[in-house]
C-alpha cells in the first residue's frame, strides 16, 4: 500500500513519558474514524532531540514538526493538516526550522549545525520495523562486508576513518579491532584445537546522570547496533555477541528484542547469515544499575556472572577478555557508527570533524539551557555553537557560568573555553573530557563547589570499593567538600583536595576512581576565588549553599504586607501589618520562600 503522507510520533522515553504513547493512539484512531487511514501512515519513531518540547509529531513529506501535542490535538491535526493540508499553527515549532533531513545542515534553530549520522534513522522511522531499516540501506553493510571485504579490508576502512571510541577514552576503534584480529589469528596458527572464544560486547551501561545518548539509539535505531556487531563477528570470526544495557532501560530492552527476532527471520542473524556460511548470534545481558559496570572489565565480570568489579591490565579485553576469549567491546554510540563506515568508506568519514577526532559526537544537553535535549555535532564544532546556536544560550537571561562535560568522570569548562573546539584532544588538555556525552550547563546561581560535591557524592555512592584509592580517597574528599559547603573548612582543606585528587588518579584500579577527582581539579584550577570565598569569607557567592546564606528584610523597602511572614514554613518572620518585618535568624532554616514571594524586593540574600 502506499501513503501519500507520513505522521511520525516521537516514541523516545522522554517523549513516551508524556503522552506520546496516547497521542500515536489518538491518531491512529482518528485517521480511521476520518477514513484517511489509507492515505497516511502513523508511525511510532525514535527520538526527535527536542525532548523538553514533547510529545512531537512530524507530518512528511513536508517535514512540519509539531511539539507539545497532546491527545485532544489529534483531531485537528488529522483534519485540517492530514485531510485539509493546512498546518496547524498553535503546534508547531517556533524555531522557523524544520527537523533535518538525514545529514543536511542547512536549518537553523535548535536543528542549526547538527550532523545526523549515528541518529541518522531516530525520527525517520518505526524502530520496530526491519524492513523500514533495510529501505535507508539497512544491512547493506553487513551484506557488503560478507560477500566483497576481508578482515583485513575492515579493519582498513575503520583506521581509514579514524573512529575513535565514543564511551570516554577515545581509544582508536581499529587499533582495538586489530589488537583482537591479532590474537584470534595467533592462536589460530599455535593452538587450532583449543582457541579461545571469541565475543563481540555492546557497552550500553549508560550511567551518567543526565545522559540518554546510547538509550536513545537503542529506542530509536537498535538494528544499527546489532548489524554492527554483525560485522564485527565476521572480521573476528567470532560467533556470539551480547548487549549489556541496564535494567532500568524497559523500552531499550523490548526494542532490542524485537529487533533480534526480526533479524533471526530475516536471515541476517543465527546460521549461515545470507548464505555465506557465517554464523553469529546475539544476546541482551541485564545490569542492575551499577555505574562501575560502564568501565570494560566490570562489564565483563558482569557478564560472566561475577561481581561487577573491574580487574587489572594488562591483559586487556581485546586480549584476554569475556571466559578468557579475545574480546572487541565498543560503546553503543561506536557501534552505531560503523555500518555507515563499512558502506561509504572511512575517508568518506574522516572528512567529517577533525584530523585527530573524526565524525560527530551526540550530547545530551542539559541544565540552564534553553533547548534541552539530544544533538548531534561534528568533532571540532566550538561550545559556544552548542550551548548558543543550538541550545538558544542560558535561560532567563542570566549568564553562563560553566558546563560540564563528561559526567562525574569529566570536568567543567567555563565562559573564557566558550570557543574550544569540542574534541577528544582539546577537551583532554583542559582537564575535562568527552565521556560518554553527557553535557550540563550552569548559569550564574550555580554554586560550583556544591556541584562538584554532588558529583563526588556520585561516584562514592557508585564505587565498587575494590581498590583503597577510589574507596578511601573518594570519601575523603566528599567530606572536605561537605565541610566547605557547610562553612567548616580551613585553607589547609585546598591543598589535601589537590594532593587526594592526584593520588587517586594515579593510583586507582580502574577509569571511576582514575576520573572522580576530575570535578574536584577542574574547578580548583577554574574556580579556586569560589573555594576561597566559602572558607575564608564563610561565603557562598551564588548565594547557594544553605549554611553560608543569610536572609535579611531590607526596611527601607518593606511595606508590611505580611505574605513572607505567612508563607515561611517556621513562622521565623515578625511584625505588625503595615510595619517593617524582620527575621529571627536563630529559627530560619534558609529555605528561600520569602525570598521568592516578595515582590518589593525587600529580601535580601547575602
Amino acid at each position: 500500500m502506499g501513503y501519500r503522507s507520513y505522521c511520525l510520533v516521537c516514541s523516545g522515553d522522554k517523549c513516551k513519558n508524556e503522552a506520546s504513547r496516547e497521542v500515536y493512539k489518538e491518531l491512529r484512531h482518528v485517521a480511521e474514524a476520518r477514513g484517511v487511514d489509507r492515505e497516511v501512515q502513523v508511525v511510532r519513531a525514535g527520538c526527535f532531540g527536542l525532548c523538553r518540547s514533547g510529545p512531537i509529531v512530524k507530518l512528511l513529506p513536508d517535514e512540519t514538526l509539531y511539539v507539545g501535542v497532546q491527545p485532544d490535538d489529534a483531531q485537528q491535526l488529522v483534519d485540517d493538516h492530514i485531510a485539509g493540508g493546512k498546518p496547524v499553527e498553535r503546534l508547531m515549532l517556533r524555531d522557523e526550522d524544520c527537523m533535518p533531513h538525514l545529514e543536511t545542515v542547512r536549518q537553523t534553530g535548535f536543528y542549526q549545525k547538527q550532523v545526523r549520522l549515528v541518529l541518522r534513522n531516530c525520527g525517520l522511522i518505526d524502530p520496530d520495523s526491519i524492513d523500514e531499516y533495510i529501505a535507508r540501506q539497512g544491512y547493506a553493510a553487513l551484506e557488503k562486508v560478507l560477500t566483497e571485504m576481508s578482515a583485513d579490508d575492515v579493519i582498513g576502512e575503520l583506521k581509514a576513518s579514524g573512529l575513535r571510541g565514543r564511551g570516554g577514552a577515545g581509544f582508536p576503534a581499529h587499533l582495538k579491532w586489530n589488537f583482537t584480529l591479532q590474537e584470534v589469528r595467533r592462536q589460530a596458527r599455535e593452538n587450532p584445537d583449543s582457541m579461545s572464544e571469541v565475543s563481540i560486547v555492546c557497552n550500553g551501561d549508560e550511567g551518567d546522570p543526565g545522559a540518554y545518548m546510547d538509550r536513545s539509539v537503542l529506542e530509536g535505531d537498535p538494528h544499527s547496533v546489532i548489524e554492527a556487531m554483525a560485522i564485527a563477528g565476521y572480521t573476528m570470526r567470532a560467533r556470539r555477541g551480547y548487549i549489556y544495557v541496564r535494567a532500568e532501560y524497559p523500552l531499550a530492552i523490548a526494542r532490542l528484542e524485537h529487533a533480534i527476532a526480526q533479524a533471526h527471520e530475516y536471515g541476517l542473524l543465527g546460521r549461515n547469515i545470507l548464505e555465506t556460511g557465517f554464523d553469529f548470534e546475539v544476546e541482551i545481558r541485564l545490569g542492575a544499575g551499577a555505574f562501575v559496570c560502564g568501565e570494560e572489565t566490570a562489564l565483563l565480570a558482569s557478564i560472566q556472572g561475577e561481581r561487577g568489579t573491574p580487574w587489572p591490565r594488562p591483559p586487556y579485553p581485546a586480549v584476554v577478555g569475556l571466559w578468557d576469549g579475545p574480546t572487541v567491546i565498543n560503546n553503543v554510540e561506536t557501534w552505531a557508527n560503523v555500518p555507515l563506515i563499512m558502506l561509504r568508506g572511512g575517508e568518506w568519514f574522516s572528512r567529517i570533524g577533525t584530523e585527530s577526532s573524526s565524525g560527530t559526537k551526540v550530547f545530551a544537553l542539559t541544565g540552564k539551557v534553553n533547548n534541552t535535549g539530544l544533538v548531534e555535532v561534528p568533532m571540532g564544532i566550538t561550545l559556544r555553537e552548542i550551548v548558543y546556536d543550538i541550545g538558544g544560550g542560558v535561560r532567563d537571561g542570566k549568564e553562563f557560568k560553566a558546563v560540564q562535560t563528561g559526567g562525574p568522570s569529566g570536568g567543567v569548562l567555563t565562559a573564557e573555553h566558550l570557543d574550544t573546539p569540542i574534541d577528544f584532544d582539546s577537551l583532554s588538555a583542559l582537564g575535562s573530557m568527552m565521556g560518554s556525552g553527557g553535557m550540563i550547563v550552569m548559569d550564574e546561581d550555580d554554586c560550583m563547589v556544591d556541584v562538584t560535591r554532588f558529583y563526588l557524592e556520585f561516584s562514592v555512592d557508585e564505587s565498587c570499593g575494590k581498590c583503597a584509592p577510589c574507596r578511601i580517597g573518594g570519601q575523603k574528599l566528599h567530606s572536605i567538600l561537605s565541610r566547605i559547603t557547610e562553612g567548616r573548612a580551613h585553607d589547609q582543606d585546598l591543598e589535601n583536595l589537590d594532593a587526594i585528587g592526584n593520588a587517586m588518579q594515579h593510583a586507582s584500579l580502574c577509569g571511576l576512581g582514575q576520573t572522580a577527582p576530575n570535578p574536584v581539579i577542574s574547578t580548583l584550577q577554574s574556580f579556586r576565588d569560589e573555594y576561597e570565598a566559602h572558607i575564608r569569607d564563610r561565603r557562598c557567592p551564588a548565594r547557594h549553599c544553605k549554611a553560608l546564606v543569610r536572609y535579611e528584610i531590607d526596611p527601607e523597602a518593606c511595606i508590611g504586607c505580611t505574605v513572607c511572614a505567612r508563607k515561611c514554613p517556621v513562622n521565623c518572620i515578625h511584625g505588625e501589618r503595615k510595619a517593617v518585618h524582620w527575621i529571627d535568624q536563630e529559627e530560619c532554616i534558609k529555605c528561600g520562600e520569602c525570598y521568592a514571594v516578595c515582590k518589593f524586593g525587600a529580601v535580601r540574600v547575602s
